[in-house]
């Protein structure tokens, strides 16, 4: 049997953790909803699974856990589209790691270390599973791009170079960006956008 206190605090942390699923991003479902971040880290953590066996050599557990958690700071101030961001010296990083230690509080010390310790070893992107989850995460934005019920003005071109540094850090990455960006580019094409 497991100690009540630390099951109660867990508990308490997944029903904070809840507001992922109303944090809304710039991305449209192919329905035409805004995509909620938990969907956006749910296809995330469906995209790197099935990308398992050409990952030899990357410890998986590790990976699904940086994917699940690389955007768990934004349940409090929310998510910055890419079109938006800017060069803020950290700040908005550094914002997002604040609300995610505030929403981590309910956990036990050393669930909380855990958290933080992955969430910020996915920003630094120098371990194999970091490097691969960054990718895989503007792979992902790019995918659901090209499906979302996007309104007509929706940027496609921006994408072409959209997460360039992140998608080109391993062959496969790379090899995957590449038939993505024939699919972007013929939507640009469509809209007029090259």
């Amino acid at each position: 049997m497991g100690d009540p206190e630390r099951i109660r605090s867990i508990l308490a942390f997944v029903q904070e953790a809840e507001r992922l699923k109303d944090t809304l991003r710039s991305g449209f479902t192919r329905q035409g909803n805004p995509e909620s971040v938990a969907e956006h880290s749910w296809r995330l953590c469906l995209l790197v699974i099935l990308f398992e066996k050409e990952l030899p050599g990357l410890d998986m557990l590790k990976l699904l856990k940086l994917c699940i958690l690389h955007d768990l700071g934004e349940a409090l101030s929310g998510d910055v589209p890419a079109i938006h961001q800017t060069a803020d010296n950290g700040a908005r990083q550094m914002r997002e790691r604040l609300d995610l230690v505030t929403l981590c509080k309910p956990l036990p010390v050393d669930l909380q270390g855990e958290v933080l310790a992955l969430w910020d070893e996915y920003c630094e992107a120098t371990t194999p599973e970091a490097i691969f989850a960054k990718g895989f995460d503007k792979i992902e934005t790019m995918l659901q791009h090209l499906i979302g019920g996007n309104p007509a003005d929706f940027d496609f071109a921006f994408n072409l170079g959209y997460g360039r540094e992140r998608t080109g850090a391993h062959p496969l990455l790379a090899q995957i960006r590449e038939l993505v960006d024939e699919a972007t580019t013929a939507r640009a094409k469509e809209n007029g956008q090259l």
